[in-house]
């Protein structure tokens, strides 16, 4: 009884933290931690990222490319369900993508444990409180665009690119038809062009344009947005796969007035999380997130998506950035908010019939994909279920003042096992090396842990 109520104590001062911090804090907070790091996109040597704004039909989708090398050599072909104008394309925003990036990363969190000596008088006082330019000419084909079966639906430039909608009856034509117009694509194209082609779908090709590229002063490539009515939710990665070498990272963002989303055709699974760690992965979380993801990738058998976040974009807990303002929702194509003119034009006439009510939720997946895995393009699917979720990793870090008191010496005496403990939950995460762990963390100086006879151990 007497170690009972010792670890009540302990367990009622760790506690107290969270309470004082409800009592007085004007949000509530389901976790009660201190956010420290983040694991963002920057992670990943070869990221794409994507931000999708959906309400029911309508779509803003947001695409920016990882693209390393000459900018001459850029060439984008993206499916897509409907005939696109001009004003249904416009530049976007890295720092808006970094922005949500930020938000949503998986994130490291730290608590202090408490004085287990210390009075809990305060226990029951915290209880009691309660830009535009004109078209570029079209580059003209070196045979006639009859024998490719290749059909122009509208060409413009939006700032450094210029831009075509393609309709294509034929893959080998099509594939022709970009090689003979100097677009650098990849060989094989055509086999992964086909079933585009018998969905009628089209195609939007863009180029750089040096010069206007030139003017802008960017350094990288600019994200393009696009907005659309489809009843097709869905992202096309098979194009894409022709210039994997080795494994992809892209990171979906997507924001919705409804809840969650999920990928329709692949298991979409959550990311391990609300793990405890050792403390000093404080200092190599980023080297952490990426062995903890790549054994879940290879656990899952290479073939799936991992939910990272999802969460109501009015709050968060622990933060790792501030909520985006309705201000940046807008630049990422949130188009139900009021006066969401950031967005491309004609995004602006799904406003007055959208189903959104304000709200935004975020959902962020995490999809590895090579040439062998991820045969299919993304489906993905609106759902209404509003729960919570982050990737989301604990540091517990020890009392280190004076622990005279008999809890004090109980509490020692735990943190051995309690240390073993993060040590076999760290390396089954991420496969490294217990030993090397157990090292790490210094395990062998703690106390051993005081052995109870057995029958104690019956009335716990």
């Amino acid at each position: 009884m007497k170690k009972f109520l010792i670890w009540m104590r302990i367990l009622l001062s760790s506690t107290l933290a969270c309470l004082v911090i409800f009592a007085y804090s004007p949000a509530v907070f389901a976790f009660c931690g201190f956010y420290v790091s983040q694991a963002d996109a920057s992670l990943f040597n070869k990221a794409s990222q994507v931000v999708i704004a959906r309400d029911g039909k309508r779509t803003v989708l947001t695409m920016a490319n990882d693209y390393q090398g000459n900018v001459k050599d850029f060439a984008l072909v993206v499916p897509v369900p409907v005939l696109l104008k001009k004003e249904q394309v416009r530049i976007g925003e890295q720092k808006i993508i970094d922005r949500l990036d930020s938000f949503s990363a998986p994130r490291l969190v730290e608590y202090f444990d408490s004085d287990p000596c210390a009075r809990y008088e305060a226990y029951d006082r915290a209880n009691s409180v309660g830009a535009t330019r004109s078209a570029a000419p079209a580059t003209e084909s070196k045979a006639r665009r009859d024998d490719y079966q290749v059909t122009i639906e509208a060409k413009f430039a939006v700032g450094e690119y210029d831009i075509l909608i393609l309709s294509a009856k034929d893959s080998d034509g099509l594939e022709s038809w970009l090689i003979d117009n100097d677009y650098k694509i990849p060989k094989g194209a055509k086999e992964l062009l086909q079933p585009y082609i018998r969905q009628n779908m089209k195609f939007f090709v863009a180029k750089v344009n040096i010069a206007e590229l030139n003017k802008t002063g960017s350094q990288s490539l600019r994200p393009l947005m696009m907005a659309f009515e489809s009843p097709k939710f869905m992202l096309p990665i098979r194009l894409g796969m022709l210039n994997a070498n080795g494994d992809q990272d892209l990171l979906v963002y997507i924001l919705s007035p409804k809840g969650q989303a999920e990928v329709a055709n692949y298991r979409t699974i959550k990311v391990p999380s609300g793990s405890d760690i050792p403390v000093y992965v404080k200092n190599e979380f980023g080297d952490f997130y990426k062995s903890m993801f790549k054994t879940s990738y290879e656990k899952e058998g290479r073939k799936v998506a991992f939910l990272e976040y999802a969460w109501d974009m009015s709050s968060c807990d622990p933060c790792s950035a501030e909520p985006l303002s309705p201000e940046e929702l807008r630049k990422a194509g949130v188009f139900w908010l009021d006066s969401a003119t950031d967005v491309p034009s004609t995004s602006r006439r799904f406003r007055p019939n959208s189903t959104g009510n304000g709200r935004v939720f975020i959902t962020r997946l995490h999809i590895r994909y090579n040439r062998d895995k991820f045969p299919e393009d993304l489906i993905f699917k609106e759902t209404s279920n509003q729960e919570s979720f982050q990737g989301r990793y604990v540091l517990r870090h020890t009392f280190t003042g004076e622990t005279s008191c008999d809890a004090g010496k109980e509490y020692q005496r735990s943190l051995r096992p309690r240390f073993e403990k993060e040590a076999q939950t760290l390396a089954r995460l991420t496969s490294w090396n217990i030993a090397d762990i157990r090292r790490k963390m210094n395990i062998a100086s703690l106390p051993d842990p005081v052995e109870v006879p057995f029958w104690e151990n019956l009335w716990k």
